[in-house]
């Protein structure tokens, strides 16, 4: 796996992209050897900057874009010494001859490397709807998508003619209304837009293709975050294909086969896909699920050419089997376990759980594991799921709310396949979440479950946390 260097020369890491996997790589590698030459090719300004804090950002609680950067790009070139050039692109690359090449404005360089990790990251999926490409339709999918975005909402509150009593419900947040607005795709970034424009005084129209919102997580946290959204004015269109962004050049209503809704702006928000095109050119072999695929040190089918980040694969713990999973702490994580490994100690990147949560207004809520029957049943579990609602504080205590949780297992075993809670904000969803993330880790049983031995107060917990609760009930229905 560790190509030695030949005596006279300094080994060279190149890293084609610069945000979470790639700076982890680069950073985790200069810092454990300092001799390595590491130089990482960014094609755009941002490196190591927090794409999850787009939708706080456009909503308002976040004053600009420099605050989601966790590193400069002057602190990586300064303070670590590493080679980072922003404004090129990774246009090719020869494993033969163990070179790769990089466009910026200036013209093409050339780069040898010893070792190559291939940090791409994914696209938005623009999906195949007629006037997807009119003015007035924005994605979400990097900061200058973002910056965008916000500039829309400011010039929307700016506009003082918007304000007209009859644009809907969502008019009753703000002085100003900000007219009408369509959302298509009820994931995670639908979600977190809908809070962010909702907050902006926007009539917000939310078109799901399928049957449920957040369907990554159980029907009983996807159907409790539905009625939150409807409490809160947003209109929501279940097995809505949308078929048209009906305008001349500008965007002016979403058409379904069912509805025609006015709107002065769309954010399509239906997924990501990972980059892999320049890999495929080099002879990279990609995975079953359309990613890149990699060892269990994140290396690819060529030497010393490895691939980390929302560009590559990873192993699920639970099924065993490989799953794209697009996840911050993932690429942070097996970037710096290729960086560790190619300083010289090798060191796996570990698998995922698809552990995830999501913020949706008063609404928190959180899933690890599988909890798809059809998926577990394709490697061999026999799944059932219950789900339980309890208090999330003592109930002598004068504050607290409920949180619901969903346990999904396998009936012969008991083990633990995944769960998905939803609650209150601030009480306690996503936290208590990470007990699931070891129980599905580990691979206990839903009996060990019960008898963690999890943190007791009454500002914080029953004596029987809810994530106990529903363990017993499981334990006592199979």
């Amino acid at each position: 796996m560790i190509r030695p260097p030949d005596a006279c020369s300094v080994p060279t890491f190149v890293v084609g992209g610069g945000d979470a996997a790639g700076m982890s790589a680069a950073s985790k590698a200069k810092r454990d050897d300092p001799d390595l030459d590491v130089v990482v090719f960014e094609q755009g300004e941002w490196v190591s900057y927090g794409a999850c804090g787009l939708p706080y950002y456009i909503k308002g609680e976040i004053d600009s874009l420099e605050d989601l950067v966790s590193v400069t790009p002057e602190e990586f070139r300064q303070e670590r010494d590493i080679d980072l050039r922003t404004g090129h692109e990774v246009v090719d690359i020869d494993p033969s001859n163990r070179v790769v090449t990089a466009r910026s404005d200036d013209g093409a360089v050339r780069q040898e490397y010893d070792h190559l990790l291939v940090a791409t990251g994914a696209e938005a999926i623009t999906p195949p709807i007629d006037g997807v490409d009119h003015t007035g339709v924005y994605t979400l999918g990097s900061m200058s998508d973002g910056k965008d975005l916000r500039d829309y909402v400011g010039r929307a509150r700016a506009d003082g003619n918007l304000q007209q009593p009859d644009r809907g419900p969502a008019c009753q947040f703000l002085e100003t209304c900000t007219g009408p607005v369509g959302i298509v795709g009820g994931g995670y970034i639908g979600i977190e837009m809908a809070e962010a424009l909702a907050a902006n005084g926007f009539e917000v129209h939310l078109f799901q293709r399928g049957d449920r919102i957040l369907k990554q997580f159980s029907e009983a946290t996807s159907e409790t975050v539905l009625d939150h959204l409807a409490d809160r004015d947003v209109a929501v269109y279940l097995g809505a294909e949308v078929e048209t962004l009906a305008g001349d050049d500008r965007v002016e209503a979403v058409v379904t086969d069912d509805v025609r809704v006015p709107v002065e702006m769309v954010l399509v928000g239906t997924g990501v896909r990972p980059r892999t095109a320049l890999a495929e050119d080099a002879g990279v072999q990609l995975g079953e699920t359309g990613a890149i695929a990699t060892d269990a040190y994140r290396e690819t089918n060529l030497p010393d050419v490895y691939a980390a980040g929302d560009c590559a694969e990873t192993e699920h713990v639970v099924t065993g089997e490989p799953a794209y999973v697009p996840l911050a702490l993932t690429a942070n994580r097996h970037g710096r376990a290729i960086g560790q490994t190619v300083a010289g100690e090798p060191t796996e990147g570990g698998g995922t759980a698809g552990t995830a949560a999501v913020k949706a207004f008063e609404m928190e809520a959180a899933r690890t594991g599988v909890l798809n029957h059809e998926e577990a049943r394709a490697v061999g579990f026999e799944p059932m799921t219950e789900t339980i609602e309890a208090k999330s504080r003592a109930g002598y205590y004068p504050e607290g709310g409920t949180v619901q949780v969903t346990l999904t297992v396998d009936r012969p075993s008991g083990r633990v396949l995944g769960g998905s809670l939803v609650s209150e904000y601030g009480e306690g969803a996503v936290y208590r979440s990470h007990a699931l993330v070891g129980a599905v880790t580990e691979g206990i049983t839903v009996d060990e479950l019960s008898n963690y031995d999890l943190a007791y107060a009454p500002p914080f917990n029953t004596t029987w946390d809810p994530v106990l609760t529903a363990a017993k009930v499981v334990e006592s229905e199979r």
